[in-house]
């Protein structure tokens, strides 16, 4: 028999992001100094779709926590436009010959947001810390340790050769590295550190619920010297205040960033591309975002036989969900890989590219026939903060019934989904844009 993934690939996808018009070249590389008739000073105001969980990026696995808090906190290595990995708190870093070690020389005169230097005693504290967390450092293997050799240096050791070591470590996306000062590192529990300290760019200010989140500029942020290039080299803050504001409703986004209300909006509808395209005072940006994905809950439900979950993937038709969450195929791109498109010849495979959007129906059929289905409700959960994951459920929704079977959606808010969606009794399925990590093995559903 032919076996599957355990989950329902269904696309890779870009975002569109929405910016008020300025001195955008559009280029990946800068000096040191702000651009030429950049703005600098004043307030930059971002209507985001989503609120965080929490703010610890160690702790969280949602996308809108290391969206905010990659402007204040930092890591050792990162990755530039080409995802080369270069260093950034490091000065620099070996991999030992045997791959089971890599060695971290830190910068010097590295300061924090409460005025202290960064020390190998902080680093320490704080890699320990996400070694013990939800986050990517439980893709490392089970024995790797850090310690520090003197006072600029220290060494994680892995305890056996990875080569994928240093792409989880340079992951600036969900649950990356983040430095912070050991005490807090150390008081730190289940529910994540009790304040936010880093050594980005901007400092935290405040978190009102339901309301923003507000950042401001450190002006003793230690810049590197190497013109800025993807996230690695020089990075600045050119505005005093970064204002995230959690605008939920997207065409409450659109007609604020039509208003000049906004600088920035966060997933502008995919459908209204085009009709801010020709707004002069607007530009859209499109990026590679994530791939749209069906999570199957394995351990209670309808789904806990991998047949059932062979019978859905072969079933259904991932182009229509796909048109259904991005309105164009401008927007998407049909792919039975997990890695983004611009990855693809990082990481090539043609395995169950056989099985991929197979759009055979008669799959479902049989496997109803065959277990004598008599109307068991399904469940799938979702968001609207995310309009894409809703819009693909209600397709997916509609495909499933047209199967034959009893489906309901359940919505709630981003927060509220990532714990449901940990509660193996409160869904059967849940459709997420997973973000693609540097290696396949850092994709957080592979935990």
């Amino acid at each position: 028999m032919q076996k599957f993934p355990r989950f329902a690939l269904v696309t890779m996808i870009g975002t569109v992001l929405l910016s008020a018009c300025g001195n955008d070249s559009g280029d990946t590389e800068s000096s040191a100094e702000p651009t030429e008739g950049a703005t600098t000073g004043g307030e930059l105001k971002v209507a985001y779709s989503a609120q965080p969980p929490i703010l610890d990026v160690h702790e969280s696995s949602a996308i809108a926590t290391s969206d905010m808090m990659r402007h204040v906190y930092e890591s050792l290595v990162t990755v530039d436009s080409s995802y080369n990995i270069e260093p950034m708190l490091a000065e620099s870093y070996e991999l030992s010959e045997d791959g089971t070690a890599i060695e971290f020389v830190l910068r010097e005169d590295v300061l924090f947001h409460n005025g202290e230097t960064m020390t190998a005693e902080d680093v320490v504290a704080s890699m320990e810390k996400w070694l013990d967390s939800p986050g990517n450092g439980n893709k490392l293997p089970d024995t790797a340790t850090i310690e520090q050799i003197d006072d600029k240096t220290v060494v994680l050791d892995l305890g056996e050769p990875m080569a994928t070591a240093l792409p989880i470590l340079a992951f600036n996306s969900v649950g990356f590295p983040a430095i912070m000062p050991a005490e807090l590192a150390e008081e730190a529990d289940g529910t994540g550190v009790k304040e936010y300290i880093g050594t980005g760019p901007f400092k935290f200010d405040e978190w009102i619920q339901d309301q923003h989140i507000k950042l401001l500029k450190f002006e003793d942020y230690a810049i590197r010297d190497e013109p800025a290039d993807g996230l690695a080299g020089a990075r600045e803050a050119l505005v005093d205040e970064l204002l995230f504001e959690f605008i939920l409703d997207s065409s409450t986004r659109v007609s604020g960033m039509q208003s000049r209300q906004f600088d920035v909006a966060h997933a502008v509808p995919f459908d209204n591309a085009d009709q801010l395209e020709s707004d002069p005072n607007l530009t859209n940006h499109t990026y590679p975002g994530a791939y749209l994905t069906i999570h199957f809950n394995k351990r209670e439900g309808f789904f806990t036989e991998q047949d059932a979950r062979q019978a859905l993937a072969t079933s259904i038709d991932s182009e229509a969900i796909l048109t259904g969450a991005y309105a164009s195929d401008d927007y998407y791109v049909l792919n039975h890989n997990i890695m983004m498109y611009h990855q693809l010849e990082q990481w090539p495979s043609d395995v169950g590219q056989d099985v991929y959007n197979t759009n055979d129906s008669s799959n479902m059929d049989d496997y109803l026939s065959d277990i004598g289905y008599d109307g068991e409700e399904i469940t799938i959960i979702t968001t609207r903060d995310y309009e894409d994951q809703y819009n693909g459920s209600v397709v997916l929704q509609q495909q499933m019934e047209q199967m034959g079977l009893n489906v309901k959606i359940e919505v709630y808010d981003w927060p509220t989904l990532l714990e449901m969606n940990q509660d193996e009794n409160a869904y059967d399925i849940f459709v997420l844009a997973n973000v693609s990590a540097a290696e396949p093995g850092s994709n957080v559903f592979m935990n």
